[in-house]
């Protein structure tokens, strides 16, 4: 068993490391405050080959494996978790196609996102149905060469910014089973009826795009189904260890930003003389926290590896953000209760590290799903 990293991702990291640090880390609390998307720096990290890591060359990307998208993940949400996400975020939903589109798709539609001109985003989600996916209400109906989708759609990552969607509809309304009768659609968010509304008023990743989609008679073709009619949600299933392996290592390293934050202060910070880190209470609190993050560090670096296998493992990519988003939660809180009062105001960076960690607890199924993925595998029913 080899824990050591190759030279390659080695070098991936000093080079995501220091970008995060001279770039995102200086540009944090503006974007946060202004809530608006980095442009700017999306296309410095386009550049550094940052935004699609393990997209196939043929396609635009990098070409490396999954475990180079988790460890550039983990560095930018190190340096920031909103401008993380939206470099990151660019190629959401490029599994379904490298893996079920056909070679024109995959010409037409990830060629340019693996590139960095483009950007697409995965709607599944619906006001009405989160982790229930089968319970979604969103309908597409066939009409000649064409299919009809309308319905709308919840915590779209990128939708009002997307030239693409990968949508989920129900094209069968009384399948055999509740999972059956769903279908992936390619929707271009140029076609008639499509409207995205942002939702700006997020508690963190503020500079990322988040929108409420609505889609009122919005004609694709057939030849926009993604893979199978009807299988839309067995298809999906085979990406979610993917998912939640990168939530992992967005907590990973959300929780390693703060705690860089409070280790920093705690040897600045001046009480009764001393700096507070010479206090036993301070020193057992850090020690803690780095344990905590090393160990959520190596869960997700696991379900990485073994997606890089070829595997979906659905038991440890659920351990690794189970764990992972909880040690972001607790880390997150020690580094800013470290802070004391400073640690309450804006100007100091580990608030905003606080407020970003809460969503890795909640997106790509909350933590209250992976326990039941875990318990179910552990009972042999997954």
């Amino acid at each position: 068993m080899d824990f050591e990293l190759s030279e390659e991702h080695k070098l991936l990291r000093k080079t995501t490391r220091k970008f995060a640090e001279e770039v995102i880390r200086p540009a944090a609390q503006e974007y946060d405050e202004s809530a608006k998307y980095p442009y700017e720096i999306v296309e410095q990290a386009k550049k550094l080959d940052l935004i699609a890591p393990a997209l196939p060359v043929e396609y635009g990307g990098a070409g490396m494996d999954f475990l180079a998208q988790a460890i550039v993940i983990e560095e930018l949400f190190r340096g920031d978790a909103g401008i993380g996400s939206a470099i990151s975020a660019r190629p959401f939903g490029s599994d379904m196609l490298l893996e079920f589109g056909t070679d024109a798709q995959k010409k037409k539609y990830l060629l340019p996102v693996g590139r960095g001109d483009w950007v697409m985003g995965s709607a599944i989600t619906e006001p009405e149905a989160g982790s229930d996916v089968a319970s979604m209400k969103t309908r597409a109906e066939k009409k000649g060469s064409e299919y009809v989708i309308n319905g709308a759609k919840m915590f779209i990552t990128n939708g009002t910014i997307a030239n693409f969607l990968i949508v989920f509809a129900r094209t069968t309304m009384n399948p055999p089973e509740r999972h059956m009768g769903i279908t992936a659609f390619v929707v271009e968010s140029d076609r008639k009826g499509y409207i995205a509304e942002p939702l700006k008023k997020k508690m963190g990743i503020r500079a990322s795009d988040l929108a409420e989609i609505t889609l009122k008679d919005v004609r694709v073709p057939e030849e926009n189904i993604i893979g199978q009619l009807d299988m839309g949600f067995y298809q999906l299933m085979q990406f979610f260890g993917r998912g939640r392996v990168a939530i992992g290592a967005q907590a990973v390293g959300i929780a390693q930003g703060a705690f860089d934050e409070a280790f920093k202060y705690a040897q600045e910070r001046q009480t009764f003389g001393r700096p507070i880190v010479d206090f036993q209470a301070i020193q057992f609190k850090l020690a803690d926290m780095a344990t905590d993050i090393e160990a959520a560090r190596l869960l997700t670096y696991k379900g990485a590896w073994l997606v890089s296998q070829g595997g979906n493992p659905a038991r440890e990519a659920s351990m690794a953000k189970l764990f992972a988003s909880r040690v972001a939660r607790e880390v997150a809180n020690e580094a800013l209760q470290i802070h004391g009062g400073y640690g309450y105001i804006k100007e100091y960076p580990v608030e905003r590290f606080y407020r970003d960690a809460k969503i890795t607890e909640l997106y790509e199924g909350t933590s209250e799903i992976q326990r039941l993925i875990i318990i179910r595998s552990l009972l042999g029913k997954i």
